[in-house]
């Protein structure tokens, strides 16, 4: 029997992440030391989620988990895709957690990816699923994926505490590999589309979200339209709650996003302590409209080609594009941005050139890629 070589690592952060590079790069890791020292040691529910979510769709993928949770390995499958799956992330992180990871290992599958997923789909922590359909998947075109198949439908909304949202992701293969692009031009904003839901509340939540943040627009820009989404029944989940996701698109076809969401919810904090209930119903809609509109308005300002949340997702199809440059150009840099730069580094072996532009106060990065290729994919 072979002997598999771990790569060691330790500590809770960025555990989502590091599952993500091992399995592109099919090193297998070795965690220990997982919250070791806090009230509730161990992996969190929705880490053992994300775990069961990479088993469901990989084949011959190892997970093991000591009895406290504290220690962790993994050995990554071949990532197979497939269709009619489903899963259910949980309630304690939103959707936004696990498609960002999910969306580009189906890239590299064997056949085309069809899941549905179960929980919560918007919540102020992840972004949230209309983000994702309205500027993630976007942003997979620049690197030459196929918008035939890429889809991302929403059955019903949830928020936390008690979810019970529903969407379809079809994501489609990569043939070969990814696009290398250069991607410097931000453009100025053309026009901003943007979406307000409720479920289990008033419609008039939605209304006053909406004017108060067309209130901001108007001045700035006549091509704002901004749709309302009100859910009953079934479709509108488990708890009550409302919300806001914001894009404004560029003239040289960047997405910028922004969204938050207003729910009464038992939030936990990093070391599992719960904190005071309701505190999140704190903010009336009329606050939320302005809060999403300036928080828009904020990432404009920053410049670069992505929002300051979309950073890592584009450093890492950067860094698994063809061996040739890519080029692209961002805000400031994001605390998770950097320590995607970091792991990309450890896994793949690529480094990025970060120059600062002090002229705009952007970021120009460049990078050679891995060169990763689709070898799983079925050839005709």
């Amino acid at each position: 029997m072979v002997k598999i070589s771990y790569t060691k690592l330790k500590g809770s952060q960025n555990m989502r992440l590091r599952l993500l590079l091992s399995t592109l790069s099919s090193t297998p890791i070795l965690i220990e030391d997982i919250r070791a020292n806090a009230t509730l040691p161990g992996l969190r529910p929705h880490e053992v989620s994300f775990l069961r979510l990479l088993e469901k769709i990989s084949d011959d993928c190892f997970v093991e988990i000591n009895e406290t949770g504290t220690k962790l390995k993994y050995k990554p499958g071949i990532v197979m895709g497939g269709r009619h799956l489903v899963h259910d992330c949980g309630e304690s992180r939103a959707m936004g957690y696990f498609l960002e990871p999910l969306i580009v290992l189906a890239l590299f599958g064997k056949k085309p990816l069809s899941i549905k997923l179960r929980g919560v789909t918007n919540d102020s922590k992840d972004p949230s699923v209309d983000t994702f359909r309205s500027t993630t998947l976007p942003m997979l075109k620049q690197f030459g994926v196929s918008s035939e198949g890429l889809d991302l439908k929403i059955l019903s909304r949830g928020v936390p505490p008690h979810g019970g949202g529903e969407i379809i992701l079809s994501v489609p293969i990569v043939q070969d590999s990814l696009k290398a692009i250069t991607w410097i031009d931000e453009g100025m904003v053309k026009r901003i589309r943007g979406i307000t839901f409720s479920t289990r509340v008033s419609v008039q939540f939605e209304n006053t979200t909406l004017h108060s943040a067309r209130g901001i627009f108007n001045r700035l820009l006549p091509d704002v339209h901004i749709f309302t989404d009100h859910k009953t029944g079934p479709q509108a989940g488990k708890s009550p709650g409302y919300g806001m996701s914001l894009v404004a698109e560029t003239t040289s076809g960047c997405f910028i996003s922004a969204d938050n969401a207003v729910y009464r919810a038992q939030e936990e904090d990093e070391d599992g302590e719960l904190e005071d209930e309701g505190k999140k119903w704190l903010i009336p809609p009329e606050d939320l409209g302005e809060q999403t509109a300036s928080a828009l308005l904020g990432e404009i300002e920053q410049g670069g080609v992505v929002d300051s949340t979309h950073q890592g997702l584009l450093f890492l199809l950067c860094a698994l594009c063809p061996q040739d440059v890519s080029k692209v150009r961002v805000g400031k840099l994001s605390p998770y941005g950097i320590q995607v730069l970091r792991h990309i580094k450890d896994f793949l072996s690529v480094k990025f050139v970060i120059k600062p532009d002090p002229s705009t106060g952007t970021v120009i990065l460049r990078c050679v890629g891995c060169g990763l290729k689709n070898l799983s994919r079925k050839l005709s």
